[in-house]
């Protein structure tokens, strides 16, 4: 694998239907009217584990510019979905258009916790965050195939770090403690290997060893008095 892992959110996903995407290229996505359609569109997603970055960030949009219209279920949903795409920035881009209001959401203050762990690495206190609170199930419970996800996201940033980690550290970053054969089976659906208890990443960009070149760049005048003062001695 000699390619980043790091792939941004695509801009336009093969899954979007045409009428959305009519509403995203044209002055439709402006239109208040089409919210419904939008918000209708995010429930799919939803539902079938799609992601789109673009129709999410065009409903928020719309309720910047149309607070009558602004549904906190909805903004909650869309900053569960943009979790999935860390480590892209998604979720602050949809931060950035949210009104004061909604910022100081409980719910959103929730997720922001939630982001900041896993931005931080801190992937074992996000499981404890997110399982010791039922209001975290809640505010997920919609997404369907949210934890895999967030495995997802965890295996990635282990992947760009290491070549090889313990298999005991990696099941407590994946929440896999008590279920060592799920373990197995999600390893070996990423294409990775366990052996002697030892987890084997496949080379890759982010993770592969590069020697460091220093160059230094001296002018010719330079040289010339470091010539002199040499001279001197």
């Amino acid at each position: 694998m000699n390619n980043s892992l790091l792939t941004p959110s695509p801009l336009n996903p093969p899954f979007r239907p045409d009428v959305i995407q009519s509403l995203i290229d044209g002055v439709d996505r402006y239109n208040p009217d089409n919210v419904s359609i939008l918000e209708e569109y995010l429930s799919t997603q939803l539902q079938n584990e799609e992601y789109d970055l673009m129709a999410n960030l065009a409903i928020l949009k719309l309720y910047q510019f149309n607070p009558h219209l602004v549904n906190e279920l909805v903004i909650s949903n869309i900053l569960v979905k943009s979790l999935t795409a860390i480590p892209n920035p998604d979720f602050n881009l949809c931060l950035y258009l949210l009104q004061e209001g909604s910022l100081n959401d409980e719910n959103v203050s929730k997720l922001i916790l939630l982001q900041q762990l896993l931005e931080e690495a801190r992937y074992q206190e996000f499981w404890e965050v997110y399982e010791k609170d039922d209001a975290y199930r809640e505010l997920t419970m919609e997404a369907v195939g949210f934890d895999n996800a967030i495995r997802k996201v965890i295996l990635t940033a282990i992947c760009m770090a290491y070549q090889t980690i313990s298999a005991d550290l990696l099941r407590t970053y994946l929440n896999y403690v008590k279920d060592d054969d799920k373990f197995e089976t999600f390893i070996q659906s990423q294409g990775l290997t366990i052996k002697d208890g030892v987890v084997i990443i496949n080379t890759n960009y982010d993770n592969e060893a590069k020697p460091t070149v220093i160059r230094e760049n001296i002018k010719f005048d330079q040289l010339t008095k470091v010539i002199g003062y040499s001279n001197e001695l």
